[in-house]
């Protein structure tokens, strides 16, 4: 029997010559007249003919080789992978939640921790006992204006303490029970405290009205008092110590029912809607921390030693004062005494005038010239008497002038 080549041979030479031809003209065809691929317009115009058809066959395969397997990753990845996604996903919720109040709760605590810090540093610098205490309940109204602490009778709370904060005055103790207390805000209508306007100096009395808002009554109308003025605690209410803060005047209205008088409305100047730690002050009695007592005993030394030095002085200014002449004679009367004798001061007593003077003798004043010329012993007033000689005779020459005779 024939072989498949030897029966078709004439077919397969033939076959292998076009193919040949083609492969030849497909490696020499590179472009186009235009300079451009005939199957692909996009290719470069360098590209062989050969290099298409080479392309043109095995990019098919290749891109459904490519699909499948991006087809086989995106169903494990979207679909068989992500099984156990789902539970993750709730893990990592509750994990966010429960980091979302870690992080308030840490906020909250460095919000007190500074809260804390300045109440601590204000209770040892102010001048009066204090006990701290952290507000956690209210009365729920809205016609009362109450609050609850967590110190009683048993932390020496009493009835009418004075609660603060260190921007201001916050109420008072109205019930004390043995570990809590009920304190009536300034703002409650039935709650009071005597106030002064500054600078003016007019005292009120401070109550809340209907609203929750405080208001000075009892004011007369004055230009002085100006919106932004501070208001401070009397001290006469023997609740508050006096000189701490209240608030600032925030407007001024007529009083509708008494001619004359005004309403101060006031901004307080404690957070009364957000109160979370206060103080109360346990003793009026003046406090003071160990730096304070420190610097007092500093300050007492030294003013010690100042009067001690000033008491020695003083000693030695008396002891000076003894040995120097006084303007009031003890034996004389007060009107009497040359400090208030109002007549011209006598001349003081001149000394007796020589016999003989010489030149050794001291000059004669205007009284002793009188009474030398009254005795005839000089020429003119206030001169000296001549001088005799040997002969007796006068030289007419001073004492100055002539020469002098001892005499034994």
């Amino acid at each position: 029997m024939e072989s498949f080549f030897t029966r078709y041979r004439n077919l397969v030479v033939l076959l292998v010559v076009v193919v040949a031809q083609m492969v030849g003209l497909a490696v020499q065809v590179r472009r186009n007249t235009s300079g451009q691929s005939t199957l692909n317009t996009k290719d470069q115009s360098g590209v062989r003919l050969i290099r298409l058809w080479a392309n043109a066959i095995v990019s098919p395969p290749e891109e459904a080789i490519h699909f499948m397997k991006m087809g086989a990753i995106g169903l494990w990845e979207n679909y068989i992978d992500l099984r156990g996604v789902k539970k993750k996903n709730r893990q990592l919720e509750k994990t966010i939640g429960r980091l979302r109040l870690e992080q308030a709760e840490l906020l909250e605590d460095a919000r007190q921790g500074e809260r804390l810090e300045a109440l601590l540093k204000f209770q040892e610098n102010y001048v009066y006992k204090t006990l701290p205490a952290q507000v956690y309940g209210t009365s729920g109204s809205l016609g009362s204006h109450v609050f609850y602490i967590d110190k009683g009778s048993a932390d020496g709370l009493k009835r009418d303490m004075a609660v603060i904060t260190p921007d201001g005055i916050v109420g008072k103790l109205q019930d004390v029970f043995p570990h809590s207390a009920q304190v009536l805000a300034i703002n409650d209508q039935t709650s009071g405290a005597g106030v002064i306007l500054m600078p003016t100096r007019i005292r009120g009395i401070l109550e809340g009205n209907a609203s929750g808002q405080l208001e000075v009554v009892g004011v007369l109308a004055d230009e002085r008092i100006k919106p932004g003025a501070q208001v401070l605690t009397a001290g006469d209410d023997m609740i508050f110590p006096r000189g701490l803060p209240v608030g600032v005047v925030e407007k001024i209205a007529p009083d509708p029912e008494r001619v004359g008088f005004v309403y101060v409305m006031v901004k307080p100047a404690a957070h009364l809607n957000r109160l979370d730690e206060v103080l109360v002050i346990t003793s009026t009695k003046p406090y003071f921390s160990a730096q304070a007592k420190q610097d007092i005993a500093t300050s007492q030394a030294l003013d010690g030693t100042k009067a001690a030095s000033l008491s020695a002085q003083q000693r030695n200014a008396l002891i000076n004062a003894e040995d120097l002449p006084t303007l009031l004679e003890p034996n004389v009367p007060a009107d009497k005494q040359p400090l208030f004798d109002s007549a011209p001061p006598a001349l003081p007593p001149q000394p007796p005038q020589p016999v003989h003077p010489d030149i050794f003798s001291p000059p004669a004043t205007a009284q002793g010239g009188n009474a030398g010329q009254a005795a005839g012993t000089g020429p003119e007033q206030g001169a000296p008497a001549p001088i005799t000689n040997a002969a007796g005779n006068g030289t007419g020459k001073t004492g100055a002038q002539a020469v002098p005779r001892r005499h034994r």
